[in-house]
């Protein structure tokens, strides 16, 4: 899935015009390569960490739908339980994802697997497994971190659950792991993300450099004082990038962002502005 930027390639047709969504990354039919902004909405924040941090499927729901309305086609969200903690059992997990699909119909919804949340690989992939029969509420992408224990028995539930799959990688033994095994199957793209103690730029091309050879869409993001960085790199590089509250609670001069909604706009700003003419 994409958004709404679009980057000139060398050789446009003159008769071609921006279209507001295009369903695959590459170069469409009038010559523009088209990248994904991913909108991550709530990750793994504590409650109270920012006012306007949505919890409750509701929340992600008003959320979803205001950074669709910007152009966002892509949704990373992390359901929670009635106390506000992350789950990854099948009611939970359907209730957001059937409600925020509600609100934004047509838009790729995806979930996280972390371990955190459940630290005994077996049950993890039991759960995700669950997921198969959750009709309208099953995601369709889920995140799975290849540092963790049990990630391709994770992998193997979801692509029998018939959900794709992102395969999160943080660091370099992460990345040379997932090279050495190869892309389990029903994988849709890899979530390079580049973690708050590595210097921002350089940890992206040292991520990118070891996970060229895999050959799948590459989503590359930053968390905290990076993310700004790594979206601008992302951009002169023409990688899917992503912005919401779970990477970042402030805007590039420090101070505290409004809401997702903010993040995303001012995000296909930048995009926009750094993107190669």
């Amino acid at each position: 899935m994409s958004s709404v930027l679009l980057v000139p390639s060398p050789m446009v047709r003159a008769d071609c015009h921006r279209l507001p969504r295009i369903s695959q990354r590459g170069a469409n039919a009038c010559g523009y390569v088209v990248l994904v902004l991913q909108a991550c909405l709530n990750g793994a924040r504590p409650l109270g960490s920012h006012p306007a941090l949505p919890i409750s499927p509701a929340q992600l729901a008003a959320d979803a739908a205001a950074v669709v309305a910007l152009g966002v086609t892509s949704l990373h969200l992390h359901p929670r339980d009635l106390v506000g903690l992350e789950v990854l059992a099948g009611p939970e997990v359907a209730t957001a994802v059937s409600v925020v699909r509600a609100a934004v119909p047509g838009v790729e919804i995806g979930v996280t697997t972390g371990a955190w949340i459940q630290p005994d690989p077996v049950r993890r992939a039991e759960l995700v497994a669950g997921w198969a029969g959750l009709a309208a509420g099953r995601p369709d992408v889920a995140s799975v971190n290849v540092h963790e224990d049990g990630w391709l028995e994770v992998c193997a539930a979801l692509h029998r659950a018939g959900i794709r799959i992102e395969l999160g990688v943080f660091d370099e033994r992460a990345a040379r792991a997932l090279v050495a095994n190869g892309p389990p199957p029903g994988s849709r793209r890899v979530l390079a993300e580049v973690r708050a103690d590595a210097d921002p730029v350089p940890g992206a091309e040292a991520l990118l450099r070891l996970l060229e050879p895999l050959g799948l869409p590459v989503l590359l993001h930053g968390e905290d004082d990076g993310a700004w960085p790594v979206l601008g790199y992302a951009a002169r590089l023409e990688h899917d990038t992503r912005v919401g509250l779970e990477d970042t609670l402030h805007l590039p001069d420090g101070t505290e962002a409004p809401d997702n909604a903010a993040l995303v706009t001012l995000a296909l700003r930048t995009l926009r502005a750094r993107a190669p003419r």
